[in-house]
């Protein structure tokens, strides 16, 4: 449950385009309930008409998008995103495919608005027809019906956040066909804490990439154009025209706008991997990390006296000969102390790390999780869990290894509601696993855990990635591991209900460097009961 989706709440396409007759500009218009949004700039389309305006015209349009900011603070609050630094947020804009010409070569800069606007009810991308006429929506000139942007008629096409402390993002463009994707996280944030106003973002050109103006007396209004264009001196003699992305009230529902929240919440716990240190390998392999899940009637909860800053100590201890849990008989010490420090991940759950050495014949060792004022848990401690651990030993080989696996998602169901998170447990082995006669018969079959696997889940209809790989810094579809295998959370509300879906698996080869994605294929329905 590594991704989250927030859909634009609002957005509007503003433009000081000429209409057809090449001498009204559309600067009334309002594009708010259009299917696409636009960015362009043209430069030159009308001759100049006044001595003072020596050069062609300019025409600028730009994109207006405001998020529920509202919608992430409460999952922050309800613990289902991470705090801030441990969470990224992207702006996501797809790209839509139109018969027109498309620029190359250019920057798009994301700047955050300074005041409230309207969407408002216009269509018209062509010419510019639905004027707001006092109706609300806004436009060119005005933010809201009743008032321009940032109150002044000498500013035009949005008001936005200038200065020091204001963040503001770039992407460049070299086909024109990319989709929109940027790192706005400071921004989010900004909107959570409520240290800036959420009015939205606006998406418009560079100003290297706009075009050129240079007003007679700048800060003066052009008579002419009535402000309606914008002092550009180091602006484009070229034009840029049209970069489209499809709008919130698309058809498409993996094409809208949205700010998709991401992290890695991947859990490596090494309790059913566990390993005595070696020579063999290197110091990062030699360490094993081990979790304790705190449930209280099925629920995460911290322990009172831990809760998230509380001491939290771990000791190991060796078995008897019979590695009876009954007897734990010898402290395993490390330089010297008789205990780790543990510490708080989430809600109820703790986490140590530790490299052993020593005796690897005893084959069982038993963790003991307790906090107290003494150095040994056996005097003047509180004990909370004692957990066993199988260990391993490292082993080289003569061979060059190949790992072919058989997977399986244990409970994979039919269907799914798209207001669930689900949980997958896989069962992984390797698949040319050829147990003899001698073999002891376990009620839990033998699984590998793979340490960098990754999902991505696709429409079987029409093979559309609705959740791509995400292995990047933040690891965002990384799957966890624990004593009884992989694991992964997955969020229903990021697909669209009524369609089958797909899951597919990949691996890390650390020998190939790269992601080998498996041959199994687990499909589902995504189905909204009410209907």
């Amino acid at each position: 449950m590594s991704i989250f989706r927030y859909t634009a709440s609002i957005d509007n396409t503003i433009v000081n385009a000429f209409q057809p007759n090449l001498k009204t500009r559309g600067t009334g218009a309002n594009c708010g309930q259009a299917d696409v949004l636009e960015v362009y700039s043209i430069y030159g389309r009308a001759p100049a008409a006044t001595s003072s305006l020596t050069t062609g015209s300019q025409e600028l349009s730009r994109i207006l998008i405001q998020f529920p900011v509202s919608n992430i603070t409460a999952d922050r609050a309800a613990g289902k995103i991470p705090g801030s630094g441990s969470v990224s947020f992207y702006l996501k804009l797809h790209n839509a495919e139109t018969s027109k010409t498309v620029p190359r070569d250019f920057a798009l800069e994301v700047a955050p608005v300074s005041q409230q606007w309207q969407e408002g009810l216009g269509l018209d991308l062509e010419n510019y027809s639905d004027l707001t006429k006092g109706n609300i929506g806004s436009n060119w000139i005005m933010a809201t019906k009743d008032q321009t942007w940032t109150g002044s008629a000498g500013i035009v096409g949005g008001s936005y956040l200038t200065g020091s402390g204001n963040p503001r993002f770039k992407q460049t463009f070299d086909t024109g066909l990319e989709d929109l994707e940027i790192d706005i996280s400071p921004l989010v944030e900004h909107w959570i804490a409520g240290t800036k106003a959420n009015y939205g973002v606006g998406i418009f050109l560079s100003s290297s990439f706009e075009a050129y103006y240079s007003a007679p007396n700048p800060g003066a209004v052009e008579p002419l154009y009535t402000g309606s264009i914008i002092n550009n001196t180091g602006g484009a003699t070229t034009s840029y025209y049209t970069k489209r992305f499809f709008a919130r009230s698309t058809q498409y529902f993996f094409k809208k706008p949205a700010i998709e929240a991401r992290w890695d919440s991947v859990k490596r716990d090494d309790r059913g991997d566990f390993y005595y240190s070696s020579s063999l390998a290197p110091g990062p392999d030699n360490l094993n990390t081990l979790y304790l899940y705190n449930y209280v009637r099925g629920r995460l909860r911290d322990i009172p006296a831990i809760g998230s800053t509380g001491s939290l100590m771990v000791s190991l201890y060796s078995g008897s000969i019979k590695n009876d849990s009954a007897s734990l008989d010898k402290l395993i010490l490390y330089n010297g102390a008789t205990a780790l420090t543990g510490g708080w991940v989430s809600t109820g759950i703790y986490t140590c790390s530790v490299a052993v050495t020593g005796t690897t014949d005893i084959t069982t060792l038993y963790d003991v999780w307790w906090s107290g004022s003494g150095e040994d848990p056996s005097t003047n401690v509180t004990e909370f869990f004692t957990g066993s651990i199988k260990t391993k030993v490292f082993g080289a080989t003569t061979d060059t290894r190949e790992p072919t696996y058989y997977m399986n998602i244990t409970n994979l169901q039919n269907r799914y509601s798209p207001e669930e998170t689900a949980r997958f447990n896989l069962y992984i082995r390797n698949k040319y696993w050829n147990p003899t006669i001698y073999t002891k018969a376990k009620t839990t079959p033998e699984h590998i855990p793979v340490v960098s696997a990754s999902y991505r889940v696709f429409r079987v209809l029409d093979a559309l990635e609705a959740v791509p790989h995400n292995t990047g810094s933040d690891f965002a579809t990384g799957l966890s591991y624990d004593v009884s295998g992989n694991y992964f959370d997955f969020n229903m509300k990021l697909l669209e209900p009524g369609y089958e879906y797909g899951f597919k698996f990949s691996f890390y080869d650390d020998e190939l460097k790269s992601w080998l994605e498996q041959d199994e294929m687990f499909k589902f329905r995504v189905v909204d009961y009410e209907y």
